[in-house]
């Protein structure tokens, strides 16, 4: 065999091998797409709201927040899902949180600034230790329907970790069917200092927010 035929075999078994190895470098890192399960909450479409109160010359705010993750199980008696909240994602003051929450005019963007540095913070959510908040749900059942009721309302039984902080949590769920999901609305009480949060206040407590504040969920969840 001549040299150039030498040389001209050994070029393409290299290439042989460097294709035989694209392929098995795209079949080993190419990543499956996600299959939609029944329970799994939709996170492009699902919020949750805040209503902040205010105390002395402070300023009622709210708040929008996402989720990392979620799954719920309706009428499971036990292990019925999960909620991970993006702590990350929470912003105060958009309009679309201030209608939302029943809350009229714009705030502007400094003032907005500043109200999200303080609400992120180490002093109050500290999301830099704390990320994220998590729902673990223990049970998901229905109620009995009530004269009157034109949807399906269900209760949930779990435990709420917000700040690295544990307690129990129940919740009055209204539930709609939408196509092949269903909308899950809720909301309840909150207190911050329950979670060993202290509430943002500045001038020696004459302004600040409120302990209590009200928290709204609006998810998606696939039913089909």
């Amino acid at each position: 065999m001549s040299r150039n035929r030498w040389t001209v075999g050994v070029v393409l078994a290299l290439l042989g091998c460097g294709l035989v190895l694209h392929a098995v470098s795209a079949q080993q890192f190419a990543q499956p797409a996600r299959q939609v399960r029944v329970g799994d909450v939709d996170l492009v479409n699902s919020r949750v709201y805040m209503l902040v109160g205010k105390t002395g010359l402070g300023h009622e705010h709210g708040v929008v927040g996402q989720l990392q993750s979620g799954h719920i199980l309706l009428g499971q008696p036990q292990n019925a899902g999960e909620l991970v909240f993006d702590m990350k994602s929470f912003a105060a003051d958009d309009d679309a949180a201030r209608k939302y929450v029943g809350l009229k005019g714009s705030t502007d963007n400094n003032t907005r600034q500043q109200v999200n540095d303080n609400m992120l913070g180490a002093a109050v959510l500290n999301v830099a230790r704390f990320a994220t908040a998590i729902y673990t749900i223990d049970s998901a059942l229905p109620l009995q329907a009530q004269p009157g009721d034109k949807v399906a309302y269900y209760q949930f039984k779990g435990t709420l970790t917000l700040a690295g902080v544990a307690r129990p949590v129940q919740l009055k769920c209204e539930v709609i069917p939408v196509g092949d999901a269903v909308r899950v609305r809720t909301g309840f009480l909150l207190k911050q200092t329950d979670y060993g949060i202290k509430p943002f206040s500045k001038a020696f407590g004459a302004v600040g927010v409120a302990d209590e504040m009200k928290v709204y969920g609006e998810l998606v969840i696939a039913n089909k």
